[in-house]
């Protein structure tokens, strides 16, 4: 199938398997495509005008494209390094899709490390670690020595469902070794992070932010147990703190920042917003950076503004099966254990969004955009602003059945230690604890049922 084009309405229903004359819900109106392919999270949303559409796949080439090595040919593409995490931003978000964790004992590449150290200042403020920065980079170009070999393991923690039933979930050990520039420091906090699915990030970007203000309640005004909170971050481009609303922790205030950190921490490639190097003053003193690769962006403003662009506009997967007796059963269910509440099926975005082709949408991402403490059994200890380490932002949902046909996987979480929606909703603690029990008391028949409605999202 053609990603030249937007796939119209009219997609054939058995595509999607659904009942003949089942009508897909568009979850984000204008902004949705009609495909449930591996090509489901590439599309350009409908109203991109025809002549926007070759930034958008300027942006596209470059987001899949590996990244070669300075000085090279094309000079567009050089500059990879020294140190990275992957070559290309496909190589964790294949087909614009979400990336997993390695299986037990195996090295990671799909998932990377954050590191800091504890500030003794302030909570919100994070010192990156001193020998190795922000972020473990586990490969290097030829002639530098990589930061580090990471490796997971798991061990099982057995449960049991009301009726019964049993399961297990598996608890991940990260274990860093062969350390290139010294020890890390005793107190260094690692926060594990899988790539999250593309598609639709530009849409979640044009949220009023009035409507995700609106949905706060730090002090838990109505007594629900419920306490979403807005994520103050700071803005490299304007200088001034800004409600985040992208990355696991809400830690990023827009597509922009977002790509051009992504650039420098994960594939070495600077940029305008950063112009230096990842590099340590104990890796510059141990090993000076190659003649060449710091002092300029390595990548361009219009190349950057291109993958932004492409990013920004990616339309999300119609759902599915919206007819389906058991999806509307447990579309219920969602709404009854309370899973609505944080996962918010409803948000509208500005009138006034810097993309006229995302503006005015009522979106269904199920998500509200806060942050909202889930429990020590996900904590990752290590703060963001002014998010502590129990603190998540919602994840979207839209999208969450399809991962299996794009990726091959359907581990979720932050860390994709969850091997299935129902180990997800199993491993939710803190202010998801009392909806985690309200399904782990379900029937087996009402926890197929809402798993069903999940997996159509």
């Amino acid at each position: 199938m053609s990603l030249c084009c937007f796939v119209a309405p009219n997609h054939p229903a058995s595509l999607l398997g659904e009942d003949p004359g089942s009508v897909p819900l568009r979850s984000a109106k204008t902004g949705t495509v009609v495909d449930d392919t591996v090509n489901a999270f590439g599309f350009a949303v409908e109203t991109l005008p025809s002549e926007d559409r070759p930034a958008f796949f300027v942006g596209k080439s470059f987001f899949n494209e590996n990244w070669i090595i300075a000085p090279g040919s094309p000079a567009a593409r050089d500059g990879l390094g020294p140190l990275f995490n992957a070559r290309s931003c496909s190589g964790c978000h294949l087909h614009d899709g979400r990336s997993a964790p390695p299986s037990q004992g195996a090295v990671l590449t799909t998932l990377l490390l954050r590191l800091s150290i504890p500030n003794p200042r302030s909570n919100q403020a994070i010192i990156p670690e001193p020998n190795y920065g922000g972020q473990l980079q586990t490969f290097a170009i030829p002639g530098i020595r990589p930061e580090a070999t990471a490796l997971v393991s798991y061990h099982e923690v057995p449960g049991s469902y009301a009726d019964g039933d049993t399961f297990t979930l598996r608890h991940p050990t990260y274990r860093v070794t062969e350390l290139g520039y010294g020890p890390l420091a005793p107190e260094t906090q690692l926060s594990p992070r899988v790539a999250p699915i593309m598609a639709g990030v530009g849409l979640l970007e044009a949220v009023s932010e009035a409507d995700i203000l609106s949905r706060v309640d730090a002090n838990d005004r109505d007594r629900d147990g419920i306490r979403g909170r807005a994520n103050w971050v700071w803005d490299i481009r304007t200088k001034t703190n800004r409600l985040g609303r992208l990355g696991w922790k809400a830690e990023q205030p827009d597509v922009y920042q977002q790509t051009a950190t992504a650039f420098l921490e994960d594939i070495g490639i600077t940029s305008s917003l950063h112009p230096r190097e990842s590099w340590s003053a104990k890796q510059s003193k141990d090993q000076p950076l190659p003649a060449g690769l710091d002092g300029r962006p390595e990548i361009s403003d219009k190349i950057l503004s291109d993958v932004v662009f492409y990013a920004r506009h990616l339309a999300v997967p119609a759902q599915r099966d919206v007819d389906h007796p058991s999806v509307q059963r447990g579309q219920r269910l969602f709404t009854d254990l309370g899973c609505a509440k944080c996962h918010t099926p409803t948000l509208n975005t500005s009138p006034s969004a810097s993309s006229p082709a995302l503006r005015a949408l009522v979106i269904q991402p199920y998500t509200d955009l806060l942050l909202h403490d889930m429990g020590e059994g996900l904590s990752d200890h290590r703060p963001s602003f002014h998010a502590n380490g129990a603190d998540w932002r919602t994840p979207p949902l839209w999208g969450l059945g399809l991962i299996q046909k794009i990726n091959g996987h359907s581990t979720l979480l932050h860390d994709g230690r969850a091997r299935s929606v129902e180990e997800a909703i199993l491993w939710h603690g803190g202010e998801g604890e009392s909806a985690r029990e309200k399904f782990r008391t379900l029937p087996r028949s009402s926890r197929h049922d809402l798993v069903a409605f999940l997996k159509s999202l």
